[in-house]
């Protein structure tokens, strides 16, 4: 009896497998990576932050400046001027390195979250041109993310040019 039932649901899947194959299933892939490093609306993204976190970047480089000027002003005259002129200048030193770290700390955590909410907003319009182009070609499944793709079904560059259009 379990010979039997194991034989009818064998042959069942083969048939049910049989027509899945049959049918054509159009599947898409779109690499996200390129996507966000060639896609116009990604540039102008990475080209706002550049502009909105200019002035802070040259701050911070001022800063490290000054702190390597006064590091070696000490390393040269160090031995040369009183030792309370040179506690003070190890002192000014280094608060202008906690003022650096503190100050680097919060740029980074700054450029990371408008970095994140740009990129978000470029994925949101690729996403929407991706299921524009989807229906429109008639795609059973479009995939972002895959260990492995053919470049068959690799339709970015489709998706890139979509996104310069608009």
């Amino acid at each position: 009896m379990k010979k039997i039932l194991t034989l009818v649901l064998t042959s069942a899947l083969a048939c049910l497998a049989a027509n899945v194959s049959a049918a054509e299933l159009k599947v898409g892939f779109v690499n996200t990576e390129r996507v966000f490093r060639e896609a116009g609306p990604a540039l102008k993204a990475m080209k706002k932050l550049e502009k909105e976190f200019a002035a802070r970047d040259q701050e911070l480089q001022k800063i490290a400046r000054q702190a390597k000027e006064l590091q070696s002003y000490l390393e040269k005259e160090g031995v040369t001027i009183s030792e309370s002129e040179r506690r003070n200048k190890e002192r000014d030193l280094a608060t202008l390195n906690k003022d650096y770290q503190r100050s680097m700390r919060e740029f980074r955590e700054d450029l990371n979250q408008r970095r994140n909410e740009e990129l978000q907003s470029v994925h949101d319009r690729a996403k929407k041109t991706i299921m524009e182009i989807a229906e429109k070609e008639k795609f059973d499944l479009v995939v972002e993310d895959a260990v492995y793709f053919s470049p068959r079904i690799d339709i970015t560059d489709r998706v890139l040019k979509a996104l310069s259009d608009k």
